[in-house]
Parts: C-alpha cells; sequence; structure tokens
C-alpha cells in the first residue's frame, strides 16, 4: 500500500491512477500538523491496515489529474543521511566505516513542488536520487538482523546538493550544510509501506533531466545496507516513527541542476515522483552528466582503501540479543 497525502495535506491511498482519500478512516487520529497525522498512521497502523486495505480495493478513486500530491513526510523529527555509501565499482576490504549526517526537515518539498537554486554560490548544484526508509516504531540499540522490522516504509528522496564555495562564499559544504536549503529534500510521491518490498538493498534507481537519463544504478551497490545503517544510527539515538533515513547515492550519473530543469526520479516498487527547479540568478552548467564528480569518488575510494573515514563511527551494532 501506498500512504501519502494531497491538496491542504489530506491523507491517502495512493494508487496507479488516482487517490483514495482516508480522512474519516483516520478522524481519530488527527492532531492538528500533517506530520503529527503521519505519526499516529504509523504507530496505529497495525489496527489500521485491514480497514484501510479493503478501502483501498472498493473506494472513490480521485483522478490524479485532479489531486495535488504533497510530500508524504510533511516534516520529520529527523533526517539522516549516508554519505559515500555506496561501492562505485571500487569496493574495498574491508569496508569502510559508515559515515551519516544531518539534513533539514525543513528542505522537504513534495511531488511537483519546486527546488528553488537560493543565492548562495556553489561550484554547481547536483542531484543525488536515494532511497528513503520512513522508521515504523521506536529504534534503540537494535541489531542488523532486527532493523527492517523498525522500517514503516520507503519513498524517493533527492539529496539536492551546492558543491564547494565559490570565491567570497562562506564554506558550507564541510559540515554538509550546503545539502540543507530550504526546497533541497523532494520526497514522494507516497510511501510504501514495508511488506511491499521485498528487498531494499535490490531495488533499481533512476534519474531523468529533461527527459535525460543520469543517474541508473541498484540499491544492491551500497556499501553498508540499509539494515545496517538503521541499526547503528540507533546505537547512537533514539530512531522515531516518522523520522527518515536517507541510503545515499552511488555518483556515477550525477549532473547539474539549474533553472528551468525538470527532474524525475523513479525506484523500483515505490514510485516516481518529478520537480521543477528556478533559480533567479539564471546559472547555467552544461547539461549533461558531471564525469569529475563520479571519478572523484572512485579515486578518493580506491586512495582510502579499508581505512576508516574522518567523521565516521568505526562500529559494529551487535547480534539479536546482545548487548552493545
Amino acid at each position: 500500500m501506498k500512504i501519502g497525502f494531497y491538496g491542504d495535506f489530506r491523507p491517502c491511498i495512493l494508487k496507479t491512477d488516482g487517490v483514495v482519500d482516508i480522512s474519516r478512516e483516520v478522524r481519530a487520529l488527527e492532531g492538528g500538523a500533517p506530520q503529527v497525522l503521519l505519526e499516529n498512521i504509523i504507530v496505529n497502523w497495525h489496527f489500521l491496515r485491514p480497514k484501510l486495505e479493503r478501502l483501498a480495493e472498493r473506494g472513490k478513486v480521485i483522478p490524479l489529474k485532479d489531486v495535488r500530491l504533497r510530500a508524504p513526510v510533511p516534516r520529520p523529527g529527523k533526517v539522516l543521511a549516508g554519505a559515500g555509501n555506496f561501492m562505485e565499482g571500487t569496493p574495498v576490504d574491508p569496508p569502510r566505516t559508515l559515515r551519516t549526517f544531518f539534513k533539514s526537515p525543513d528542505a522537504v518539498i513534495g511531488p511537483g513542488d519546486t527546488v528553488v537554486l537560493p543565492n548562495f554560490k556553489p561550484v554547481i548544484f547536483h542531484h543525488e536520487a536515494e532511497l528513503s526508509a520512513v522508521i515504523g516504531k521506536v529504534a534503540k540499540n537494535v541489531s542488523v538482523a532486527e532493523a527492517l522490522d523498525y522500517v514503516f516504509g520507503y519513498t524517493t528522496s533527492v539529496d539536492v546538493s551546492a558543491r564547494a564555495p565559490s570565491a567570497g562564499e562562506p564554506d558550507l559544504t564541510g559540515a554538509f550544510y550546503g545539502k540543507s536549503f530550504d526546497t533541497f529534500l523532494p520526497l514522494g510521491p507516497a510511501i510504501t509501506t514495508a511488506e511491499e518490498i521485498r528487498d531494499p538493498n535490490n531495488l533499481h534507481v533512476r534519474y531523468w533531466v529533461n527527459g535525460q537519463l543520469r543517474q541508473d544504478y541498484n540499491t544492491s551497490d551500497m556499501e553498508h545496507s540499509v539494515a545496517y545503517t538503521i541499526a547503528t544510527l540507533s546505537h547512537n539515538m533514539s530512531l522515531k516513527p516518522g523520522d527518515v533515513i536517507m541510503c545515499g547515492t552511488n555518483h556515477q550519473g550525477l549532473g547539474p541542476l539549474q533553472d528551468g530543469d525538470t527532474g524525475e526520479i523513479e525506484i523500483e516498487g515505490v514510485g516516481r515522483s518529478t520537480i521543477r527547479v528556478v533559480d533567479e540568478l539564471k546559472r547555467t552548467w552544461p547539461k549533461a552528466v558531471d564525469p569529475a564528480m563520479g571519478r572523484g569518488v572512485r579515486e578518493r575510494r580506491a586512495a582510502a582503501g579499508g581505512a576508516a573515514t574522518p567523521g565516521a563511527w568505526p562500529f559494529t551494532p551487535p547480534a539479536p540479543g546482545r548487548k552493545a
């Protein structure tokens, strides 16, 4: 099942031909903000699921052409993202330690919304198409074997990134702040519930800009699996319902986003979503894949080998039943 929002953040089931409104079925869970409602739906999913499955089969479908889809996770409490979490043709032994960063929850936008490039002047703005997991219950000190049981579902995400400052600009990239400008986190079109995804580490991810295919990879290339990432983070902090875990990207195929572009992401079994891009400064870059980015990632991986990455956390989650 695919759970999302439409219109003025009315909750819905997303189908191939439209949406089925579920406002009536979740009315008792409303808590004001759309994010609170989503978290209440997630927490009560065990009770809601049978009723919503019946509604998905029999409920009135509002055609997609008549609705505006909204971000399926409107304002997550936490957004944690994997950094350099793909092997990209250069596996190292032992694997490098996991590296993650925070991305601003206020960067979230939804399907059909607009990425607004800021007046900040980087070398380039890149798209990074990624699988994201939405946490379904409080996860604290969980094992890798248990970790996927804590996932409510999956959605598509784009980690829009400002790369390196131009002369005279503050360096926002060292702490990943260049990824947290408002509108720099498109999510959607919905949350595909976990039972629909047999293996999150075997999904095809594609990203187009103006119809040109750029990123084209499989999540099986992750250096650290979805389960490992969630388990490891849970030993550092409590992960809560509605938190978003971005799983990182394969940098081969990255290219620029610029004024007038239309970007589309599709993840096998999860969904497809589109955004627009505007830039009042009308900056331009070649409308093609940026080969230097992918090449540089491979060179850095090869040079580092299995050494610990600065800022990474050298930690292995324990097996089930064993304390950290």
